[in-house]
């Protein structure tokens, strides 16, 4: 199964950007198909309601049963209080199998990190190159799992590329997301260095295109196993250890039921 890790949708309220505007999935989803992704993982865009966002993103993944997967989005300060509530909500009533933090806005507070880790969800934070956080919350959280994106950078940052990739070497509850890395080496070297098991398909879709991004995974040259680990199974095996305050329960990730057809888009 291919799962792609990191997917924006529904609108924002600010309008002055993309990202926080509008990002349709229509698309986004039939170019995912074509690329063989069976499922993707999407959060809000930036906006300054999460509480109202993620509402309206469950609503939109029951357009398309099967084939979504919602992460919680919360801004850490804004947020301060509740945090466990708004997530608490998100995972017991509409399903939602992890939290989206950006460090553009605030990055994650032991608030956020012990909400994750009572619902042991993945955490994806972007830290917007600041990789010195993932210094901060990797050893005090070591049940908690940390996805960074871009693998520390969706500026090209280089140095951020570095540090991350040694990060997901020496911690073992880093991972890294490929969305949006345009250099491919960085990528090379987090597998070569960390392992295929640390490492996780993502497109930074819809804005990115999901076929462009998946074939970077497929020119790595991986063993079938290894490839299939960054495809999906790592991200998995993230997703299969969320629980409910400490009962666990299985991941529904079953082959999509329906589809809305996407009309008016060019390939």
């Amino acid at each position: 199964m291919i799962i792609d890790f990191h997917c924006h949708a529904g609108k924002g309220n600010e309008l002055t950007a993309p990202w926080n505007t509008n990002a349709s999935l229509d698309c986004y989803l039939r170019r995912a198909r074509a690329a063989g992704i069976d499922k993707t993982i999407v959060f809000p865009l930036f906006h300054d309601d999460y509480a109202r966002a993620n509402a309206e993103l469950a609503r939109l993944i029951k357009q398309y049963p099967g084939r979504l997967i919602g992460f919680a989005f919360v801004h850490a300060t804004r947020d301060r209080g509740r945090v466990l509530p708004m997530v608490e909500r998100a995972v017991t009533l509409w399903g939602f199998r992890g939290i989206k933090i950006h460090g553009h806005e605030a990055m994650p507070t032991r608030e956020v990190c012990e909400t994750a880790r009572t619902f042991r969800l993945p955490l994806l934070v972007d830290v917007a190159g600041m990789t010195s956080v993932i210094e901060m919350l990797a050893p005090e959280y070591r049940d908690v799992n940390f996805v960074v994106p871009h693998l520390g950078s969706f500026a090209d940052d280089w140095r951020a590329h570095q540090r991350t990739v040694d990060q997901l070497v020496h911690h073992p509850n880093v991972y890294g997301d490929t969305s949006g890395v345009r250099r491919f080496d960085y990528i090379v070297q987090a597998v070569k260095r960390a392992g295929p098991n640390k490492v996780i398909f993502g497109s930074d879709g819809p804005w990115l295109h999901p076929g462009v991004e998946i074939e970077k995974i497929r020119l790595l040259g991986l063993p079938p196993r290894d490839k299939a680990m960054v495809l999906g199974g790592n991200a998995l095996g993230l997703l299969a250890q969320v629980t409910m305050r400490g009962v666990g329960f299985s991941v529904r990730l079953a082959s999509a039921h329906s589809e809305r057809a996407a009309h008016g888009c060019r390939p």
